[in-house]
C-alpha cells in the first residue's frame, strides 16, 4: 500500500519535517545491518544469529531483541522503515525519544516472544526477522492518538486513520488462523494487542498514581492547616493570658492559666525547633 496524509479542519497538521533522534538510531540500525546482511552472504548468517526460533533462542538469548533488525529483502526493511518514519515521527516528537524507544521495544519484543510461544507447538522450523511487530505497535498508537487524521490508500481512497488501524488489524487476525505465508501476521497482530493494552493500561496507571498522590497531598495539606488553627490557637491562648499578667501581674494568675501558659509556650517552641 502506498500512503499520502492529510488532516482535518482544526487538527495538528502532519509534517514530518526532519528525523527525530530515535527514529534516526532505529533506521541507522536496521539499515545498516541490511548492507552488512547483504554483503556478507554466505559467509555469515546473520538470520541465524541475530533472528529469533524457538530452536536457537538458548543460548543466543539475545534473539527476542535483535530479531527486530534484521530483514529479508529490500522491500521488507524499506516499508517498514518507511511506515517507522511517517507515523513514528509525530509519537516521538509527544512521548519524547525514551518513552517512544520503551514502546517500540515492549511491542517488537512481546510480539516476538508470543510469536515464538505458538511457534514452539509447531513442528516445523522457522526464523522471525523484521521490525514488523514494533511497526504494527507504532500505526496502533498513532490511530488511538490521531483517529480521525485522514490516509489516502493507493493515493485514492481516504480512510480515517481508526478505520485503517482497525483494518490492519482484522487482515492480521484472520490472516493469521490459516496463513502459511513467510509473513507472520501473527506477530503483526500481536504487536497491535501489545501497544493497546500497553497504551490502555499505561493511562489507567497513570490515574491510579495520579490519585494517590492528589490523596497524600491532600492529607498533607489538611495535617498542616490543622497544626497552624492549632499554633494560631494557643498563641491566642498565650497572648490572652499575657493580657491577664500587664492587668494583675504573674503572681496574680490562677494555677490553671499558669499551667495553660506554660503548656501552651513548651508547645509553641517545640514547633519553632523542628521548622
Amino acid at each position: 500500500m502506498r500512503y499520502q496524509f492529510q488532516s482535518n479542519q482544526g487538527q495538528f497538521s502532519w509534517r514530518p519535517r526532519y528525523f527525530t533522534d530515535a527514529i534516526k538510531v532505529l533506521i541507522g540500525l536496521n539499515l545498516l545491518l541490511f548492507i552488512f546482511k547483504s554483503i556478507s552472504r554466505g559467509e555469515i548468517n546473520l538470520v541465524e544469529i541475530f533472528g529469533l526460533s524457538p530452536e536457537t533462542i538458548w543460548p543466543l538469548v539475545w534473539q527476542p531483541f535483535t530479531y527486530m533488525f534484521i530483514h529479508g529483502d529490500f522491500w521488507h526493511v524499506a516499508i517498514n522503515m518507511l511506515v517507522l518514519f511517517l507515523f513514528g515521527s509525530e509519537l516521538e516528537t509527544i512521548w519524547g525519544r525514551q518513552g517512544f524507544i520503551k514502546y517500540y521495544i515492549i511491542t517488537g519484543v512481546g510480539s516476538g516472544l508470543i510469536w515464538i510461544l505458538f511457534q514452539s507447538f509447531s513442528s516445523s522450523s522457522a526464523y522471525l526477522i523484521g521490525a514488523s511487530g514494533a511497526v504494527y505497535g507504532i500505526l496502533t498508537a498513532y490511530g488511538l492518538m490521531f483517529p480521525n487524521r485522514i490516509v489516502y490508500i493507493y493515493f485514492l481512497f481516504p480512510v480515517k486513520v481508526k478505520w485503517f488501524v482497525i483494518i490492519l488489524g482484522a487482515v492480521a487476525f484472520f490472516s493469521s488462523l490459516g496463513s502459511h505465508s513467510n509473513i507472520s501476521h501473527l506477530t503483526h497482530l500481536s504487536g497491535m494487542i501489545i501497544g493497546f493494552t500497553y497504551l490502555r493500561f499505561n493511562r489507567q496507571w497513570k490515574k491510579v498514581v495520579f490519585s494517590m498522590r492528589k490523596q497524600i497531598l491532600e492529607s498533607k495539606i489538611k495535617r498542616e492547616e490543622n497544626l497552624q488553627k492549632k499554633n494560631r490557637k494557643l498563641q491566642e491562648d498565650v497572648n490572652q493570658i499575657l493580657d491577664r499578667i500587664n492587668q494583675v501581674g504573674y503572681d496574680g494568675l490562677s494555677d490553671s492559666e499558669k499551667s495553660r501558659l506554660y503548656a501552651a509556650s513548651r508547645d509553641i517552641s517545640r514547633e519553632k525547633k523542628k521548622d
